[in-house]
């Protein structure tokens, strides 16, 4: 582990004995024994920590957001495609079982409803400053249109809303339209008690999930989730959650942004 609290990391890997702390990033990147990187950094150094660790040979599993933007994320996966090193989003609910089950159940969905909120009011919070990749959007938004993509497809059309508060955007609203006429309502804010919610309007029924967004399940989604971005490096093949789909994934964030921003 790398961190800007060395002594801090220390602590946390107590229990596992062989484990190391650097006293930077760089120093963590120039190991040679280590194959892969996970980054949690603020969303803003997401690309840049990437593009250093693919170009110091290793693979990396990047948290969400991919990227502050779809043109970073193309960056990220022209840079990967070159050095021929894998990077998949940590996007650990995708990895649910119960939500893989969900999703393939869902036949002829004519509306997706979802919701990701909470209240948010700790000013110093990397989430309340825009240069760090802050606001509703990027760190919950996330969720929303990436379900409702996973359900519906690529939208065709996006309308949205925000509020935004010393140029963080704290709630968005957005419409989605799809080229089959399904719509996805998306709804991410900083500015409410928790809130998380799934519903599928199909032509036969109305199928809804709680908490859709949380790990939840006995086999531990973020287990599985770096097992399987383990076993694409292991066994050079690609991962799961495709850098494709988190491109067009940060396609429409940045089409939802223009909407509502002035």
């Amino acid at each position: 582990m790398a961190s800007r609290a060395p002594e801090r990391a220390r602590e946390m890997l107590a229990p596992y004995a062989e484990a190391q702390v650097c006293d930077s990033y760089e120093a963590l990147l120039e190991q040679p024994d280590v194959d892969a990187i996970y980054i949690p950094l603020v969303n803003s150094l997401h690309s840049d920590w990437t593009l250093r660790a693919v170009a110091a040979g290793k693979h990396v599993l990047c948290e969400k957001p991919l990227a502050m933007n779809a043109a970073e994320a193309e960056q990220m996966a022209t840079a990967a495609a070159a050095a021929g090193k894998l990077v998949m989003e940590a996007f650990m609910y995708r990895f649910n079982p119960e939500m893989r089950a969900f999703v393939e159940s869902v036949r002829d969905p004519l509306h997706v409803q979802a919701s990701f909120g909470f209240r948010l009011s700790d000013s110093a919070n990397y989430r309340m400053h825009a240069a760090l990749g802050g606001g509703a959007l990027l760190d919950v938004g996330c969720y929303v249109v990436s379900i409702a993509r996973w359900i519906l497809g690529e939208p065709v059309e996006v309308l949205a809303r925000g509020r935004v508060e010393h140029g963080v955007d704290m709630t968005v609203s957005s419409l989605l339209t799809f080229s089959t006429g399904a719509t996805a309502s998306l709804w991410a804010s900083f500015e409410s008690p928790e809130e998380q919610d799934l519903t599928v309007v199909t032509r036969e029924a109305v199928q809804r999930r709680e908490r859709p967004f949380t790990a939840g399940h006995p086999d531990d989604p973020y287990r599985l989730m770096v097992e399987s971005f383990g076993e694409s490096v292991l066994h050079d093949h690609p991962p799961a959650l495709p850098l494709s789909d988190s491109i067009a994934n940060m396609r429409v964030l940045d089409r939802i942004r223009r909407a509502f921003s002035p």
